[in-house]
């Protein structure tokens, strides 16, 4: 379905044009009927399927010929990259309107507070926070919320697994009880039922590919011990000057930088971003990353999700991810919406089994791929690395609905 299909208003459709959208991807076409008749909504939409667009554009197609009085939308999201990655779409919608936005997230100078202060003053209409600096301003007493007529929870769950339940309930205390919301999530654990309950009326509910990483991404895995993951990367992406935006995850902070020196080396620029870097600096870096400025970016799990950068080649998780649901949001940075990309997993021994519960997850074995000989000897592949002694290394396995008995030797 085209978006002119969806009884969108002409500026927002103008906007939509010089950006150069014309087709509405799945949770578009589901989501924005119902969002546009002022039904409150649950969505269920892994990341990279368009969901930003799918809340923000019958918002904003309300908001054309409407009067403003002070606020009108509040966007609560767990990260300051993603309130900053909404509020650039937002930019980017409403070219053709008079609505602006703000983002309001920690760790800037007193400009930036003395900014936010101003905007919530004086009645900015679309609002993006993060849930800790927001309840700094509210505890002041000057931030106006009594006109707010749209409330929107993005990656819900993202913010219940970092401890912001409380902080949420605190915020919508704040708000007029007569709203309509819309919580987005990836996944739908119980918590989030719970606080949908609380703070949703009736709502409508959509579910697109829960846990499934996007069609157009190609997974593969390497069996590798630790000490052969730098090498085997360099191996990777030396010689291959097409390949020229590439993301690596790891599970620490103190990896981000052994990870970056590793590969420094190398006739490219490579770089290291973590929560320990300012936030003027974080914004540089990835400002330079999406310019092909920088060719390798590594970074910690705080990225998986809200970053928004087009045209990434490979996405490389140096570590499993701790959870299957974070590997769905990681590899969903390379292959947005109907691009293609690759995503490659390194798996050591102990991160057999882990890795192996998230092929039970997303249905599908993923292709485990040959070590350079150069690198030397992979380690056999196992899931019984984090199970009881005694229990049996040969383990059944689905592939596309059918069963089979797997050896537990490499993949060739």
């Amino acid at each position: 379905m085209k978006f002119n299909e969806l009884n969108l208003k002409k500026p927002l459709l103008e906007g939509l044009s010089f950006m150069g959208f014309e087709k509405a991807t799945e949770i578009q076409e589901l989501a924005i009927p119902e969002i546009l008749h002022g039904k409150d909504l649950i969505a269920c939409a892994q990341t990279g399927t368009g969901k930003t667009a799918a809340f923000i554009l019958p918002i904003l197609n309300n908001m054309i010929d409407g009067e403003h009085k002070g606020t009108n939308t509040l966007i609560i999201v767990p990260t300051r990259e993603l309130a900053l990655q909404i509020d650039q779409q937002i930019q980017g919608f409403s070219y053709f309107t008079p609505v602006e936005s703000i983002a309001i997230y920690g760790g800037g100078s007193g400009m930036g507070w003395e900014q936010q202060k101003r905007a919530l003053t004086k009645g900015t209409e679309i609002v993006v926070a993060t849930p800790g600096k927001l309840i700094s301003h509210l505890n002041m007493g000057y931030v106006k919320f009594e006109n707010l007529k749209y409330l929107i929870l993005d990656e819900a769950d993202r913010m219940l697994d970092m401890g912001f339940f409380d902080d949420i309930r605190k915020i919508i205390s704040y708000l007029p009880k007569q709203r309509q919301t819309l919580m987005f999530s990836a996944t739908m654990p119980s918590k989030i039922r719970q606080l949908a309950e609380g703070v949703l009326t009736q709502p409508v509910e959509i579910s697109i590919g829960l846990s499934k990483p996007a069609e157009g991404v190609l997974q593969a895995a390497y069996l590798t011990y630790n000490n052969q993951k730098i090498l085997l990367i360099k191996s990777l992406i030396s010689d291959k000057p097409q390949i020229k935006s590439i993301l690596i995850f790891c599970s620490t902070k103190l990896k981000v930088n052994e990870i970056a020196d590793g590969l420094s080396n190398q006739k490219f620029r490579v770089a290291g971003i973590s929560s320990d870097l300012e936030q003027s600096r974080r914004e540089s870096l990835l400002n330079e990353f999406r310019s092909k400025k920088i060719r390798v970016l590594v970074a910690t799990n705080v990225l998986s999700r809200g970053i928004d950068i087009k045209d990434i080649d490979i996405v490389i998780n140096f570590d499993v991810p701790g959870d299957a649901e974070d590997y769905v949001h990681r590899v969903g940075r390379t292959a947005r919406a109907e691009a293609s990309g690759l995503a490659i997993t390194l798996i050591n021994p102990d991160d057999m089994y882990k890795f192996h519960k998230i092929e039970e997850l997303i249905s599908s074995e993923i292709m485990k791929l040959p070590l350079p000989s150069s690198l030397g000897n992979a380690p056999k592949w196992s899931t019984s690395g984090n199970k009881s002694k005694g229990q049996d290394k040969h383990v059944y396995r689905k592939n596309n609905g059918k069963k089979f008995r797997y050896s537990g030797k490499s993949k060739k």
